[in-house]
């Protein structure tokens, strides 16, 4: 038995490592454990509940105010206790956070092995995305098998000078948890939700990410009131961040507008489902730029740079950036030009079959058998 321990601690995480983890549990050559930090606390409890998973070791860290230091030294003195008790074969890591990084540090420091899901992507700016750019640089560095979801992150990490035998391309396992959740039929619990979209093109936007915090994200609102203001066959949905600092920008320039809804955060599987039903995505999020392809939804990145260039490469994402005219002008030639929507929404998605997970444990497998 390969005794492997999942770590992670934020909703992304838990969305693209839920399928991992349920898998890992059903191999009878595997020993499964789960451990959360919570680093996010009440956004992460939502997505084990709802692919029913079970934590073996919860840190519960999370601490109003908590910086990117507190969360660095909270999860290594936790992963590390963890680990001296467990003494596992290897950890799985996901993508890019300070869980992430932390506990690979912690378990490089204990000796232990370290599988990195999601491994290889790079914007080759290490201030955007910040913190992720280096946490995901630094836990490829400490890494002992690199999962890729595509060919494009194989390479990047054989430029850093990663043995190609440790790496192994799978798709991403964002896509084997979207299409478990994802139904034509579905019903939403806020009944809003369920009109909105029906007689006018639904546009939903997420924004959220620290880089963009003050006159980026004020150009970004100011793009989208237009775009309402301007277009009346259009509604906004979007899903307010739990950050007091994205509300205070939002909240002055996107209230007040019949067709902008401000909602709360939420849970994934509605989440999910909104992005099937809408009609164009805004977002400076990085699992998104991956879900909305999947499900054929045209997507423009508010940022500069991004770490996901397969998408912007198959033409089904774009980048707008974070100037006010640039993100309205793309943003009405899609809604305006229905050949330019069709050949966004029509391109094919890089980023897997939905096997990502199957492909991960063969992997870990074969590793030990040797």
């Amino acid at each position: 038995m390969v005794k492997i321990i999942s770590i992670f601690g934020t909703r992304p995480e838990a969305i693209k490592m839920a399928p991992v983890v349920k898998m890992l549990a059903d191999c009878q050559h595997i020993d499964s454990k789960l451990c959360v930090t919570a680093q996010h606390r009440e956004m992460l409890d939502q997505v084990l509940d709802l692919f029913q998973i079970e934590p073996d070791y919860d840190l519960d860290i999370m601490k109003s105010g908590q910086t990117l230091s507190d969360i660095t030294c909270r999860v290594v003195k936790g992963i590390e206790q963890m680990l001296s008790e467990e003494k596992p074969d290897m950890i799985l890591v996901h993508g890019d956070t300070t869980t992430t990084f932390s506990a690979s540090l912690a378990a490089f420091y204990s000796g232990v092995a370290i599988g990195h899901v999601e491994a290889g992507l790079r914007s080759g700016n290490k201030f955007s995305p910040y913190p992720e750019e280096i946490n995901r640089s630094l836990t490829g560095r400490l890494a002992d098998l690199h999962f890729s979801p595509t060919d494009g992150n194989r390479k990047n990490l054989l430029k850093e000078g990663i043995d190609e035998k440790i790496i192994t391309i799978t798709g991403n396992t964002v896509i084997d948890a979207l299409l478990s959740v994802v139904d034509d039929a579905y019903e939403f619990e806020q009944e809003i939700l369920n009109s909105i979209g029906r007689d006018k093109k639904l546009v939903l936007l997420t924004s959220h990410r620290r880089e963009n915090l003050g006159e980026p994200m004020e150009n970004i609102f100011r793009a989208v009131r237009r775009i309402a203001d301007g277009d009346q066959s259009v509604e906004v949905v979007f899903p307010l961040h739990l950050n007091p600092r994205v509300r205070d920008i939002a909240i002055p320039i996107l209230g007040g507008h019949d067709r902008i809804h401000l909602i709360e955060p939420l849970d994934y599987q509605p989440f999910a489902n909104l992005i099937n039903r809408a009609h164009l995505v805004l977002t400076d999020s990085g699992g998104i730029q991956e879900e909305a392809p999947a499900l054929g939804k045209p997507v423009l990145v508010l940022r500069t740079e991004t770490e996901r260039p397969e998408a912007v490469a198959a033409g089904t994402v774009k980048m707008a950036g974070v100037e006010e005219d640039a993100i309205y002008k793309m943003a009405m030639e899609l809604l305006k030009d229905q050949k330019a929507y069709k050949k966004m929404s029509r391109a094919v998605n890089p980023y897997g079959d939905g096997k990502a997970s199957e492909r991960i444990i063969d992997a870990i497998l074969a590793h030990f058998k040797n």
